[in-house]
């Protein structure tokens, strides 16, 4: 991770990131995200002493910039099911939001830099695997979240452009003609293989530090 490559350690106490003091994690945290896959100098305190730690690039995971550490006192509480629930609808519904956000800049042309591949997919996850069980299973999570409103998308052969053409006959009255139908799933074939590379260009030039 960034953390380690930069000579981050248990027990250092983070206080600035780009010569930005941090006095909570969530500064820290924020900080780390707007540097945009950009190297970051994370100024520590280590045993009394400050630090500056080298200039490290942060890395993208699940649409986020990272340093790649757990802010010490992590504590993982338990609910019962019932507030479990509603606690998970929740957090569903916010990551559901984040995505649809991620996707309507993707379409206007602005979130080139959201769209990964199954080589940032893969990444993503085993770098989870790493820290906690719990991360990789949230990772997975928020993966098949991303795959399952991707895949809503009206484009076919993606289920939701089949939705889309069911409902367009249906008020319609009559099926599509065969050649509409091929027409248009080439074009849709055409932009998700464009998405596919477009994810896998950020990744090579990501993992690779371009």
């Amino acid at each position: 991770s960034p953390a380690a490559q930069a000579g981050l350690r248990p027990g250092d106490e983070i206080v600035a990131v780009n010569m930005q003091p941090t006095k909570t994690f969530k500064q820290v945290s924020e900080a780390l995200r707007s540097s945009k896959g950009k190297p970051v100098i994370v100024s520590i305190v280590r045993r009394g002493k400050y630090i500056e730690l080298p200039p490290t690039r942060t890395i993208k995971q699940s649409g986020h910039y990272i340093y790649g550490f757990r802010p010490a006192g992590v504590v993982y509480k338990h609910y019962n099911p019932a507030t479990a629930l509603g606690l998970a609808g929740r957090d569903t519904w916010d990551v559901t939001k984040a995505i649809g956000s991620s996707l309507a800049r993707i379409v206007q042309g602005t979130g080139r830099k959201d769209v990964s591949s199954p080589v940032g997919i893969v990444d993503a996850s085993s770098q989870a695997a790493k820290t906690d069980y719990r991360d990789y299973l949230e990772i997975m999570a928020l993966i098949s979240l991303s795959l399952a409103l991707l895949n809503l998308l009206p484009l076919l052969p993606l289920d939701g452009g089949h939705i889309a053409f069911s409902l367009f006959e249906g008020i319609r009255g009559r099926s599509v003609g065969r050649a509409v139908y091929e027409r248009v799933s080439v074009v849709g074939i055409a932009l998700v293989l464009l998405l596919f590379f477009v994810g896998l260009s950020n990744d090579i030039g990501r993992i690779g530090g371009g």
